[in-house]
């Protein structure tokens, strides 16, 4: 790909936000997406994403704020004009012409005679050079997707927009092509801005994650910080799965903050905690917590919990129990199948886990976010 400077490729959004009427589909948002990175907007339906993807694409027009793409303040020009080209969920090829004509078919727009060698070079890249002479309705979903990934990247755009780009294909085929897309956005260098309702899409991809709900960005990170260190319990549910426990901050030993946990005292690293007294929600993932029939030797420090395992669900790789603590919480542990000897529905066990694994949030927040109809 062509250097177009420093900026290339960064996308500045300022207080943009879009109303319908009295519907407010996204609030004023702040949002830099780093030239040459992949970016993922995550989020439930209705959530906003699509409409910010949108307006970046000059398919939507902004109620409020500034779309600037490589520096250039793009807000106000049409979707032909900016420096972008989308990949839609439907891939949009012509059926009435092969792959190669479909790929070249921006080029020859442009006025461009001599396109046989690009369109072969970006065919190569996204692996369908022997099937340029094929019509859409002969390739594979995978296929067509790659070959709609080909046609937006062959005039060269500062951003690649992607709207749920992999939601037609079946679950084996989008798991591979999120590894393929991955690897031909490290290929080709250029900003990719990814719309998804799949948080294993999003984690799988992109090197940052803006997670929205209601219409705002509600974390932005890393996908290990926001599944490690998420804010708020609409983040650590709807990224993953994650353990509740209403907690009372009784002081503090050093760094950590003491917690009363329905009787039993454990700990949880200050830095690790939204909250810093009072009624907070210390959360851990399921994966986090081991779970034996008694208390081991050597586990000073950690913090543990007797409880009785209500469910066991065998998944192959890992089993996911259910268990309730004296309190009446349901916690679920997932405990990879290496023992043979593993706990049964009405044993008596004891769930330890080190407090780095866990982490704090305000008690003053709906512990369901997350985990209902807005996580769909």
């Amino acid at each position: 790909m062509k250097d177009q400077g420093r900026d290339a490729g960064r996308v500045e959004l300022t207080g943009l936000g879009k109303r319908f009427g009295t519907f407010t589909a996204v609030r004023p948002i702040d949002l830099t997406v780093p030239a040459g990175s992949f970016f993922a907007l995550l989020g439930a339906s209705g959530c906003g994403k699509t409409t910010t993807l949108r307006m970046i694409a000059g398919l939507e027009e902004p109620t409020s704020g500034r779309v600037v793409i490589g520096g250039q303040d793009v807000t106000r020009l049409p979707p032909h004009k900016r420096p972008v080209n989308t990949v839609f969920q439907s891939y949009a090829l012509f059926p009435h012409l092969t792959v190669s004509e479909n790929v070249a078919f921006g080029l020859r727009r442009k006025g461009r005679k001599n396109v046989a060698e690009p369109v072969g070079e970006m065919l190569g890249l996204v692996q369908l050079g022997d099937l340029g002479g094929r019509k859409p309705a002969q390739l594979s979903g995978g296929q067509q997707q790659r070959g709609a990934v080909a046609r937006a990247l062959i005039n060269h755009p500062q951003v690649l927009l992607l709207d749920e780009p992999l939601g037609a294909l079946d679950l084996k085929l989008r798991r591979q092509m999120q590894l393929e897309l991955k690897s031909i956005q490290t290929e080709v260098g250029i900003t990719f801005v990814h719309v998804t309702h799949d948080q294993e899409e999003a984690m799988t991809m992109a090197d940052t994650i803006a997670v929205m709900n209601g219409g705002a960005i509600e974390q932005l990170g890393s996908p290990a910080e926001l599944y490690e260190s998420p804010r708020t319990a609409f983040v650590a549910n709807f990224l993953g799965q994650s353990n509740l426990l209403p907690a009372e901050v009784t002081g503090r030993s050093g760094a950590d903050l003491l917690l009363d946990v329905h009787g039993t005292r454990m700990t949880l690293p200050a830095d690790r905690s939204t909250a810093a007294g009072g009624k907070l929600v210390m959360g851990v993932r399921p994966e986090k917590i081991s779970m034996a029939k008694a208390l081991p030797e050597g586990v000073d420090g950690l913090n543990h919990l007797r409880a009785t395992v209500t469910e066991a669900a065998f998944l192959g790789v890992s089993t996911e129990y259910r268990v309730r603590t004296a309190g009446d919480h349901e916690l679920v542990v997932f405990a990879q199948n290496r023992d043979d000897e593993r706990p049964r529905v009405g044993d008596e066990v004891v769930l330890h886990w080190s407090p780095r694994h866990g982490f704090g949030l305000d008690a003053a927040q709906d512990l369901e976010a997350g985990t209902g109809e807005d996580a769909l």
